[in-house]
């Protein structure tokens, strides 16, 4: 028998894993009654059971999206180092120097907002192509394709563990009068971000299946997201502005972009030296919560298709 080509052989692994875990778990689909429709609440439960009894396999899949990333760069992860330095290195020069912007230590100012976008970008990007890029797998094996767009979120959290170096050695060596017990709560807004980077993936996964323009669409429309959001300038210059005053719907607006919040949160406690915005998190775990719900239901709703359209 011939040996398999490159793209197979890689594949070996995942899929011997993924045929022991659903052997173990669940049966196929064609298994399963399907003369009652589940509603939506039921779906909504089978895919977090789904996720939970997966635990294994996600784990193993984030290891090797993580060593697959690692071993494409002559840096490997350590680009989750160099590349948020960078980014803030031509933003303050951007603000400070041609625009002439006098702001006490942008560095960490910008740099605080930058690494957790880096973040949730990473994770639209693989969120996107989550599914269709199992494509092989998904037409040969059956398993719930949920824990795709989950495994591809759970390994943005250890990218984003691992570009916090950089953010402690800033402020111990550079801003050392930043530095704060404050900054213990990370994890906090962290895991708020994490609930709807999650509702984002598992939404575009399931959308890009069927209109492959999401992957292009995403990126402009990512861009156009971060420069609406508080993260090279402060919150209160679009809330204390001019416009804002003559227009009184203008921040009712403004703060309905979660990332509002999600921000001015990691910039109060690295930048500033203070609590998270409460009352901000505690609304955007909420409505991500919902919108989680809705994207687990959406996403369980026309899984049973994917092996057709892909």
């Amino acid at each position: 028998m011939d040996p398999p080509g490159p793209r197979e052989g890689a594949a070996l692994p995942l899929r011997a894993t993924l045929r022991a875990v659903t052997a173990r778990s669940e049966a196929p689909a064609s298994f399963q009654s399907s003369g009652v429709r589940p509603g939506p609440l039921e779906l909504i439960a089978r895919g977090i059971r789904e996720v939970l009894s997966r635990r294994r396999l996600i784990v193993y899949m984030v290891r090797a999206d993580l060593k697959k990333k690692g071993a494409d760069t002559l840096l490997g992860n350590v680009w989750w180092v160099v590349d948020p330095l960078l980014q803030m290195l031509i933003y303050s020069v951007l603000v400070t120097v041609v625009f002439d912007r006098n702001i006490d230590d942008y560095g960490l100012f910008v740099f605080s907002a930058i690494l957790p976008w880096k973040w949730f970008e990473a994770t639209v990007k693989d969120g996107v192509t989550s599914v269709t890029n199992q494509e092989r797998l998904i037409k040969q094996i059956y398993f719930p394709k949920l824990v795709l767009p989950v495994s591809a979120v759970s390994a943005g959290v250890v990218n984003f563990t691992f570009g916090l170096i950089p953010l402690v050695g800033l402020t111990l060596v550079l801003y050392p009068d930043r530095m704060s017990a404050w900054l213990l709560l990370i994890p906090v807004v962290a895991a708020v971000q994490f609930l709807f980077s999650l509702a984002v993936a598992i939404t575009i996964a399931a959308i890009n299946v069927f209109y492959r323009d999401i992957g292009n669409l995403s990126r402009h429309l990512l861009r156009f997201w971060f420069y609406l959001s508080p993260a090279l300038y402060s919150a209160d210059l679009i809330i204390n502005s001019d416009f804002a005053k003559e227009h009184p719907w203008v921040p009712a607006v403004y703060n309905l972009n979660p990332w509002v919040h999600l921000l001015s949160s990691y910039r109060n406690v690295a930048y500033f030296g203070a609590p998270p915005d409460w009352a901000g998190l505690a609304a955007v775990a909420l409505a991500s919560l919902v919108l989680l719900a809705g994207a687990i239901l959406l996403f369980k709703r026309v899984e049973p298709t994917f092996a057709k359209v892909l």
